[in-house]
């Protein structure tokens, strides 16, 4: 079993909305080696409380540690971001993890375009054909399936789409035109939603998605502080077998 731990960033709106583009990353790890994982995420936890303050049960929401800190006021900004770099490249020596991306710009998209259904589908496809393929690193079983632990997000929607794609699932051919239909087959259950204050693994997606999102367009601090980049200290562990079109494997739609 494949556990796949995902957070967005940006947002689905085309008119008003603040950001062009949205993305999604999700943390794959496999359940022969999630107690190992988990133990090191919490050793690493501690590492940040030594090194900056940070207690084990606040949590890391990227885009408000450097906006709106709250309580993490008490950290310098320039350590804030610091830290943020630290999960980074941690989760770049984390033995066996693998990283899915997906970026979607929104501009000259005409109405009722669907950003997020965009780019649920195609993350939960990746997911769905590596599992197939066997194209995940670290231990394997003779036979795995996938399973979605999600942020807070549209739960029906997301729910709904996944189960329509168990049925119906037409993807376009790379050659000579037309559909195939690609049934999901290896995905359980529906979609778990956790609330990322709960979970380390979404916490640490949550910062690579901010990343992916400021690697393609930076606010005015990420690119002041040199950060713009900062995703590409993820690249040991990214997936790239997602997109082989793209040097990270990031899907761009």
């Amino acid at each position: 079993m494949y556990f796949l731990y995902v957070d967005e960033s940006g947002d689905v709106g085309l008119n008003g909305s603040q950001s062009r583009f949205f993305a999604l990353s999700g943390i794959v790890v496999h359940e022969l080696c999630w107690h190992d994982t988990l133990e090191s995420v919490i050793q690493f936890r501690k590492d940040l409380r030594a090194r900056y303050g940070l207690k084990l049960r606040e949590e890391i929401h990227t885009g408000e540690l450097l906006r709106k800190p709250g309580d993490l006021v008490r950290i310098a900004k320039s350590l804030r971001l610091r830290l943020l770099r630290d999960v980074l490249d941690f989760q770049s020596q984390l033995p066996g993890i693998s990283i899915i991306n997906v970026v979607v710009d929104k501009s000259g998209k005409s109405f009722g375009f669907d950003a997020f259904e965009l780019a649920w589908k195609c993350l939960i496809q990746r997911f769905h054909n590596t599992i197939a393929h066997r194209n995940f690193p670290g231990p394997q079983n003779s036979r795995d399936f996938g399973l979605l632990v999600v942020d807070r997000t549209d739960e029906v929607k997301l729910r709904t789409m996944t189960r329509r794609m168990r049925r119906y699932n037409p993807i376009p051919n790379q050659r000579g035109g037309g559909y195939r239909q690609v049934p999901l087959t290896t995905i359980v259950e529906d979609a778990v939603h956790r609330d990322s204050k709960h979970s380390y693994f979404i916490q640490l997606a949550d910062v690579n998605a901010y990343f992916l999102l400021q690697k393609t367009a930076p606010c005015g601090y990420v690119q002041k502080k040199g950060a713009r980049n900062y995703f590409d200290r993820l690249d040991p562990v990214l997936c790239k077998v997602a997109n082989i079109k793209d040097p990270q494997g990031v899907v761009r739609l």
